[in-house]
């Protein structure tokens, strides 16, 4: 496949930052070659694909500070290297691995004559753009199921790069085949609520990626209507970083700039209904989209988990106040305030005790059954 469309000589904007060592290296090499460019292997496929890079968006939501969403820091290396001398399950799968992300591991498999990749979802857990060394007990699995479960739910707005999942059994439950696509650069953040680097923009400048808000607004507010707040991959060497809708439009026309709004927000909407009947808030999320060859648009990727999107508990959420989650920002949050550790520094943070990862993990099964209405069952 072709490059992605809109990247034209010089239609990137010039964007701020320093080099990112390993840590860039790493993101950049996986992409180039996920996306089929500079020479790199046939078959793009970014996002989901491109999480394996980063943290799984890192800027968006959840994703100040580790797999996903705008507001991602940039510039230090991973506890644990995120390149393809790190895999988990090549030596059970004799496949071809095309990458090994952050949480995700991809690898090259035909099936009936066509090329495909199967994505497999690790037990990794990042944060603040490191991969911590303490694993979160069935978290792959948890995300990958809940992902098919939520592509069935958004069938109807959108198609999903699934193809299938029937996979090898040492991935049973964590991983899926999916279509090779050409991934649109452009992360697509939805926001209902204020919160996370939405709410440090908000501060400033009473704007989130160049859309206005009212006065008076307290983190973990619910905003007057969703709110389209994208991001886009930086050059190697640079920064990703929160653009507003202007930009995406001037890297990818205004047609497609359009059509990515409209469905995020359709699916978002969608979605924060189903979680709303459920007793959850969806304050905010990321998708990321990509085309087949007749220009379709995809929904590929993780989507709607604890480690893309915010989940609130709808009875605790108190604005300004309490602010309770079914996703990792308890680990964030004991990392920044009882682990010792000083994110600001070069220093890997600690291995999680045991009863973080225990209560953890309770958080990612919390969401899987009050979202699914069952039970977790492992493979």
């Amino acid at each position: 496949m072709g490059p992605v469309a809109g990247r034209g000589a010089g239609r990137r904007p010039r964007r701020r930052g320093g080099r990112r060592g390993a840590v860039a290296r790493g993101r950049r090499g996986r992409r180039r070659q996920l996306h089929g460019r500079r020479g790199c292997p046939a078959g793009p496929h970014g996002g989901a694909h491109r999480e394996a890079g980063r943290r799984a968006c890192a800027r968006g939501p959840v994703l100040d500070g580790g797999a996903r969403g705008p507001g991602r820091r940039a510039g230090r290396p991973a506890t644990r290297p995120y390149d393809e001398r790190v895999s988990q399950y090549s030596s059970v799968l004799n496949l071809p691995l095309r990458h090994a992300g952050k949480v995700r591991e991809l690898y090259d498999i035909t099936v009936d004559g066509v090329p495909r990749i199967l994505m497999v979802a690790t037990d990794n857990i990042s944060a603040y753009d490191f991969v911590l060394e303490t694993p979160i007990p069935d978290k792959g699995a948890v995300l990958t199921q809940l992902s098919l479960w939520w592509f069935d739910q958004l069938a109807d707005l959108v198609d999903n790069h699934v193809v299938s999942t029937d996979v090898p059994a040492a991935v049973a439950g964590r991983a899926t085949i999916v279509e090779a696509l050409d991934m649109i650069e452009v992360e697509c953040v939805a926001r209902g609520y204020l919160t996370g680097s939405g709410w440090v923009e908000y501060q400033a400048s009473r704007t989130v990626c160049g859309v206005p808000l009212p006065e008076g607004l307290r983190d973990g507010d619910r905003l007057p209507e969703p709110i389209f707040t994208p991001a886009i991959k930086a050059p190697l060497g640079e920064h990703d970083e929160n653009v507003d809708y202007a930009t995406v439009a001037g890297i990818h026309g205004e047609e497609l700039a359009s059509r990515l709004r409209d469905l995020t927000l359709r699916i978002y909407s969608r979605a924060a209904d189903i979680a709303a009947d459920r007793g959850i808030i969806l304050a905010d999320t990321k998708f990321e989209f990509g085309r087949r060859a007749d220009g379709t648009i995809v929904l590929a990727d993780e989507v709607l988990t604890p480690d893309s999107s915010r989940f609130w508990d709808a009875q605790a959420w108190r604005p300004g106040e309490s602010l309770p989650s079914y996703d990792k920002q308890y680990v964030r949050d004991w990392l920044t305030r009882e682990s010792g550790w000083d994110k600001a520094s070069d220093t890997p943070p600690p291995a999680l005790p045991a009863d973080v990862v225990a209560a953890t993990r309770d958080r990612y099964l919390d969401a899987y059954r009050l979202l699914t209405g069952r039970e977790f069952q492992p493979a």
